[in-house]
């Protein structure tokens, strides 16, 4: 047991809520003697990017017994202090305007931190204790805001201000903080609290969202048991006009999702933003075993003052990203043809994409802080998403071993294992963990289907698997530009014409944020950053683009007119028919009843 003595002392005020500063101190009751260091992060657990918190300290300095003590800086992220023998306090100013998950926002509506971007730790002393004094902003805002955290208080009231208690660092800032004028919602799930502080939104239907979220978190809890160390978690949403996110936390999670997303009361159905909503925090949520707990064996501990490559972050993100959905369904949130048309907008998602065949998932899981974090208008061509194609993977082992096992064994019984080995958070999972795992779970020789599909580009073999299952794969052309796959064309009018370009609206200038590699358009001259003008002279924009490609046939020619720059350009594309990358599942009504017995065992765990 550490000595409470040795605490360190953290306060944080949102001093200046209009100029977004944070005052940010720290007292350390025993620095050492020879010159205290510190350091902040570069980066934050769960969001593979090299952020350089440190560039958003506006002022930091030293002082003990009253006097000021000299700070030398050694590196963008680390200071050290003179000698000093009493107890030592550094005070820092924290420029805090990034409205995201990852990072620290302050304004005059809301206050809202994640550890790593405000909290300097104490070198050599990161595994003291700490408590956190949590102030409240100037006496002319924040009259009804309140406190939104997953820490243990220490002296503060629920959901109020003041001191909060952590065992060490590492959970100082594994826990986000929102503060502002919130919407509570509490509820049990397997016996344990669980809440949801929500910022932006006051119409919510409530009662709905906990008694749908209870389902899902006693899903995850069914498949995987409650982790031992579970006494709370925190579900913190920001809501916006338009937004979409989270990031995962051991006792919380902070997401943001769009208005439009939320049920309101009186509102019974699942449309599809709530749908997505669920499938959100389901996601997020999983990570309390897959991720937050048990961790590539890199990331124990987390070293985060510079990358750590892996290339397991398929399996952490994507079998999350496979789970996230399927508990929908398991739980009964969605039906069966619900499910079916999230797996087939999914599919949709890795068909479209060409860097599929370029890389594979763990070399995108192991390049994530260069390639996939730092994309640009050329990244689908020649990157694939851990996370999408991991989950078609995580989907394609399930089907594969309840094929060969005759259903005796499932990615289930995979994932319990792992959690049985790797969950105490102390070893983590080597890069061959979850193979090796299958291998000996199952008794199935697993090392082509690895070979092929993690460290190669094959393509999943989606449609033989789902036959088993009673479900046909089906693809076709895209409708529009906004057709995500899920679902049949219907009636609708027949696809637009394919040139391999997408545009995006930036303010009101179209531009062309994608080209396709091999398109007609890469082979006509077309760049990302072009702006739109005109095809064949007739006014060309993001809202109009499928109904000018309409009035044209395979094989035709057109002139595109675009801005490279300042440059008025033409450009010669012929248009070709729209290829099928587009997928939707259909239960196929005469499936066998082995398959139709497949389906359910697979659909309800």
């Amino acid at each position: 047991m550490t000595n409470k003595n040795t605490a360190h002392q953290y306060r944080i005020v949102p001093r200046d809520p209009g100029a977004h500063l944070f005052e940010v101190t720290l007292t350390v009751a025993a620095p050492d003697p020879n010159g205290q260091e510190f350091r902040i992060p570069a980066w934050i657990p769960g969001s593979y990017l090299i952020r350089d918190f440190a560039r958003n300290l506006v002022s930091i300095r030293a002082e003990s017994e009253g006097c000021e003590v000299a700070l030398l800086k050694l590196d963008k992220s680390r200071w050290q202090s003179d000698a000093c023998a009493a107890p030592l306090t550094i005070v820092c100013e924290i420029y805090a305007y990034d409205l995201s998950v990852r990072g620290a926002h302050l304004d005059t509506t809301h206050a809202y931190f994640n550890g790593p971007s405000v909290f300097l730790a104490v070198v050599g002393q990161e595994h003291h204790a700490c408590e956190l004094d949590i102030c409240a902003p100037p006496e002319t805002l924040g009259e009804h805001w309140r406190v939104a955290t997953s820490m243990q208080a220490k002296t503060a009231e629920e959901y109020g201000f003041g001191t909060y208690t952590v065992s060490d660092y590492a959970e100082l800032i594994d826990h986000p903080v929102e503060i502002g004028d919130l919407l509570i919602g509490e509820f049990e799930a397997d016996g344990i609290p669980h809440a949801i502080a929500v910022r932006g939104h006051d119409k919510v239907d409530m009662a709905r969202i906990c008694s749908d979220l209870t389902k899902v978190c006693e899903q995850h809890m069914k498949l995987l048991g409650k982790p031992p160390d579970l006494d709370r978690y925190l579900f913190i949403l920001l809501v916006l006009a338009n937004g979409y996110g989270g990031l995962e936390h051991r006792w919380s999670t902070s997401l943001v999702c769009s208005r439009n997303d939320l049920p309101r009361r009186g509102d019974k159905r699942v449309s599809d933003g709530y749908r997505k909503f669920l499938g959100l925090c389901s996601h997020e949520y999983f990570h309390l075993w897959n991720v937050t707990r048990m961790k590539p064996a890199v990331f124990t501990p987390y070293q985060l003052q510079a990358e750590t490559h892996t290339g397991l972050l398929w399996v952490f993100e994507g079998i999350t990203s496979y789970y996230d959905d399927l508990a929908l369904v398991r739980s009964g949130l969605v039906t069966a043809k619900s499910y079916l048309e999230l797996l087939g907008q999914t599919i949709t998602r890795v068909v479209r994409m060409p860097g599929r065949f370029r890389q594979s998932v763990e070399e995108s899981s192991f390049d994530a802080w260069t390639k996939f974090y730092k994309q640009d208008a050329n990244s689908p061509n020649f990157i694939v998403s851990y996370y999408t194609k991991g989950s078609l993977i995580a989907c394609a082992l399930d089907l594969t071993l309840r094929r060969v096992t005759h259903g005796k064994c499932s990615l289930d019984d995979i994932m319990r294992e792992c959690w049985r080995r790797y969950g105490d958070g102390r070893s983590g999972m080597p890069e061959r963990g979850l193979e090796s795992i299958a291998h000996e779970i199952s008794g199935v020789d697993l090392e082509d289907f690895f070979d092929r599909y993690v460290r190669g580009t094959a393509d999943v073999p989606m449609d033989k698997l789902l036959l088993d299952c009673g479900i046909r794969l089906c693809l076709r052309a895209a409708k529009n530009s906004k057709d995500v796959g899920g679902k049949t064309a219907g009636n609708s009018e027949l696809p637009a014409l394919w040139m391999g370009a997408t545009l995006m609206q930036r303010g009101s200038r179209s531009i062309f944020n994608r080209v396709t590699a091999s398109s007609p358009a890469e082979r006509a001259g077309l760049a990302p950053g072009d702006e739109a003008v005109a095809i064949n002279d007739v006014k060309l924009s993001k809202a109009n683009i499928d109904a000018r490609l309409r009035e044209y046939h395979a094989g035709d020619q057109i002139t595109l007119s675009v801005f490279r720059r300042d440059q008025l350009m033409s450009l010669h594309i012929v248009l070709e028919e729209a290829p099928e990358d587009t997928c939707y599942l259909v239960i196929d009504t005469d499936a066998s009843d082995a398959a139709e017995k497949n389906r359910q065992s697979w659909l309800s765990g």
